[in-house]
Parts: structure tokens; sequence; C-alpha cells
């Protein structure tokens, strides 16, 4: 691994604190991933957005984080990691953000892999009125209008859907994750 450069990542945590379900505090959290060899590691919120810099790639990463926090934290927690080339991407192709100026109306959840084709026509196909969703590759950003809290386009709503795993994020939690991997 001498070899490689280091990149910045976001690693966001699926389902952990919420409500009483998989506490973790943030500060167990960066000293596994700094005990994993990660440098740079830092929590952004409570909802388990880890931000660090490392060697090596994406799926592999992933896969030892998971390990990790299933071994030292006992918790079966999905991880999503994402470069900061990649979420700078996703800022820049969210459909919504020019004619929504109000950020918590607009969300990414973000999958584990790319969903089916045909799962994503028929979602895509879908009236959510007055919410609004466009998937695009491992990404699906989300318009709505009237609250997260009160929509049905959640993240458990696209894992049944698309058949992957997912987690979603809150639009300024997006574009800080872009600022804290730079």
């Amino acid at each position: 691994m001498q070899g490689k450069a280091l990149r910045s990542y976001a690693a966001l945590l699926r389902g952990v604190n919420l409500g009483s379900h998989n506490k973790v505090s943030m500060r167990d959290l960066r000293e596994l991933f700094e005990s994993l060899g990660h440098e740079d590691v830092a929590t952004y919120v409570q909802s388990g957005n880890v931000v660090f810099r490392a060697r090596g790639d994406a799926a592999s990463l992933t896969k030892a984080i998971e390990r990790r926090i299933a071994r030292d934290l006992g918790l079966d927690v999905a991880v999503i990691l994402r470069s900061n080339t990649q979420l700078e991407r996703v800022v820049a192709a969210n459909p919504f953000a020019k004619k929504e100026r109000e950020p918590t109306r607009l969300h990414v959840t973000f999958l584990a892999d790319t969903p089916p084709r045909a799962a994503v026509r028929e979602l895509s196909a879908g009236d959510f009125t007055p919410d609004a969703l466009h998937v695009q590759g491992k990404e699906v950003y989300l318009h709505t209008p009237q609250g997260y809290g009160r929509t049905k386009l959640s993240g458990g709503f696209f894992e049944k859907r698309l058949g992957v795993v997912a987690t979603t994020r809150n639009w300024r939690t997006v574009t800080k994750l872009v600022e804290l991997t730079t």
C-alpha cells in the first residue's frame, strides 16, 4: 500500500444513532478509524458521518470498516463510502439544487451499489407528488417540499424498491462532507 496516494473519503454509516437504535459515540468511531491506520479522521454530526484519508480502494476499505465495527462495537452496520471527487460530482449533478433555495427540502440517498435498470425505470415512472426523485448511478436525489419527515421516500423505501442498501443525508450534510473531504 506504500505506493498508493492518500485519498479523502466520507464514510456514511447506515442507521446509527436513530433513537435508541445502534448507539455509537463519535469518539469511538474516530478511534476505530484511526486504529485502522486512517489519517485526519473526523466525525460530522451524530448520524454516522466519518471523514478520513486512506490508501486503498473503496471496496476494501468498506469491508475493513464494517468488520471492525462489528468486532469492536458489536454492530452490524452498512457503510457506504464516497471519495471527495465522488461527493463533488454528487453536488454538481443535483437536478433540484438550482430551483430549490431551501436546503432542508433537498436530500441525497446514497446507494451501496448501482441498482438494476428495471427497478430504476419502475421507480422513476412513479408519481410521488409533491415530492420528486431522480436516480443517477448510485445516488437518488430528492426534493421534498413538505420536508423529509413527511415523505415516503426514505432509505428503507429505496432499499425495498431498488434492492440495494441505502442511507440518506440532508443537503447541508452532503455539502459539508464535500468541504470536510477537500
